[in-house]
């Protein structure tokens, strides 16, 4: 098997080993779960797939996607064969919370963007990110970059409320960013 692209470092094929392995989530904390609910719910239009309380170790994970109605309505209703049928999904959000750190202020998060920098974000590809920022903008949303400020426009960058920042973008958009700056 080859990649689709080049890059120096890459295996030269793929171990068939790794078939059925599939990228699942990406976890980040959050302080305040009915903050960040809201937030990924009602701001982008994420779906709770699945919610595990694990109370002898007071930490709760919530896994978001974005589904349909009616994908949502294929979701099995069985929580052990949903739970499996999460775990077999792509592109999964898990939002993870420590039991009490919504009272605790002391509790906050390094978003990645600041020094040492580490992790940088999540991003949303929209139909129309100018769209979407009139929304957020709606909704009170902390901009990072507006999506006509700065040189690579129209991409706009929010926060979500622990400070992670989130790329809001158009595919065609950003396709043609890296096109103009000779990239592709």
């Amino acid at each position: 098997m080859s990649h689709a692209e080049k890059a120096e470092g890459l295996s030269t094929s793929i171990d068939k080993d790794t078939d059925g392995y599939v990228f699942n989530h990406s976890m980040i904390r959050i302080k305040d779960p009915k903050k960040s609910l809201e937030f990924y719910s009602k701001v982008l239009g994420m779906r709770l797939v699945k919610k595990l309380d694990f109370p002898s170790m007071k930490f709760s994970l919530y896994f978001l996607g974005k589904y349909t109605d009616a994908e949502v309505k294929n979701i099995p209703h069985d929580s052990y064969e949903r739970t499996v049928w999460t775990f077999r999904q792509k592109g999964l959000l898990e939002l993870t919370h420590n039991w009490g750190a919504e009272n605790d202020d002391k509790v906050s998060f390094h978003s990645g963007n600041t020094e040492p920098k580490g992790f940088g974000h999540i991003a949303f590809s929209v139909p129309n990110v100018h769209a979407a920022c009139s929304r957020f903008e709606q909704h009170k949303i902390e901009f990072i970059k507006k999506a006509d400020d700065g040189s690579m426009k129209p991409l706009a960058f929010i926060k979500d409320p622990d400070g992670y920042w989130i790329e809001i973008m158009e595919a065609t958009a950003t396709a043609n960013i890296a096109k103009e700056l000779g990239t592709i």
